[in-house]
């Protein structure tokens, strides 16, 4: 199954006005799969309770479709070290893939096996089976956070998350993007007067929405699951239409490293814009870059 093409930008702003304007929580016959969940959550009414874990999920490029299984082992380490070594201890991760890579070993991390063998890219394939997982994987109300098993996570974001209690879930709307072949890092963000054409985060890197989930509520675990269908860019308006409006968090909480040799958006050919993003966008402040190096363990 291949990723859902994203809804035209006019259909999601005609869906939301009519279903936060007007309060209507029918589904029409334009509307796909991920819409309809996502109004089904809204019409449901869920009660927020307390969020006290943060899940990752995490789809994992099988040992076929790269150049070099190790690298990219090792690069899920370092990903899963940066959950490892957050001030708080209440996440969990799953990662799932054909082959069972070299985990750390703690309890907070689980493997899931991919099994389906239809060709062709399967990411999206793992991400409905990580999301569906969800009732086995946790007990409890939290935030669910789709995350690239390449991407880096800030110190203190878990934290962060569980503090705040924030209604609906949050957004990765401030960024780093790393280019791994020169070094040099970009800041991702929303535009402003110094900056009118930079984009913020989630719309550069799939690892950039939590949203709130209760394992209790079928309606909740359904959403995930076809949200994550789609390209990151849905993320803000299923959220917003399921009643679900994510919040930016306080700052840069997550760092995409680029051109290190097995990046899906490279096997797809569009990583070219993103290296030219990290220099339009290059932070040379010495401070700053001591600062990120430490957040993130490079």
């Amino acid at each position: 199954m291949a990723q859902v093409p994203a809804v035209p930008k006019f259909t999601r702003a005609r869906h939301l006005m009519r279903g936060t304007l007007f309060g209507r929580t029918d589904a029409t016959a334009d509307m796909v799969a991920s819409e309809r969940a996502a109004l089904a959550v809204r019409t449901r009414g869920l009660t927020q309770k307390t969020a006290q874990q943060v899940t990752f999920l995490l789809p994992m490029v099988g040992p076929d479709h790269v150049g070099n299984w190790d690298a990219v082992v090792a690069r899920l380490r370092t990903t899963l070290d940066g959950f490892v070594a957050q001030d708080s201890t209440d996440w969990r991760a799953a990662v799932c893939c054909q082959s069972r890579p070299d985990l750390p070993d703690d309890p907070r991390i689980t493997y899931l096996p991919f099994t389906d063998p239809t060709p062709g890219n399967d990411k999206w394939r793992k991400l409905r089976v990580l999301a569906e997982a969800l009732p086995n994987l946790v007990a409890a109300p939290g935030y669910v956070m789709s995350f690239d098993a390449d991407d880096l996570l800030r110190q203190g974001t878990v934290n962060e998350m569980l503090s705040r209690q924030v209604k609906g879930g949050y957004l990765v709307q401030s960024g780093y993007v790393m280019d791994v072949t020169t070094g040099d890092i970009g800041l991702a963000d929303k535009r402003s007067l110094s900056a009118p054409m930079r984009k913020p985060f989630w719309k550069l890197c799939g690892s950039c929405a939590a949203l709130y989930h209760d394992p209790s509520e079928p309606e909740s675990t359904a959403f995930l699951a076809e949200m994550t269908q789609h390209e990151h860019r849905m993320f803000p308006y299923l959220a917003a239409l399921a009643g679900q409006a994510l919040q930016p968090l306080s700052r840069p909480s997550v760092l995409y490293m680029l051109n290190h040799g097995e990046n899906f958006g490279a096997r797809r050919g569009r990583v070219g814009y993103k290296t030219r993003f990290v220099q339009s966008y290059r932070i040379d402040d010495a401070q700053t870059l001591e600062t990120i190096s430490g957040d993130f363990r490079l």
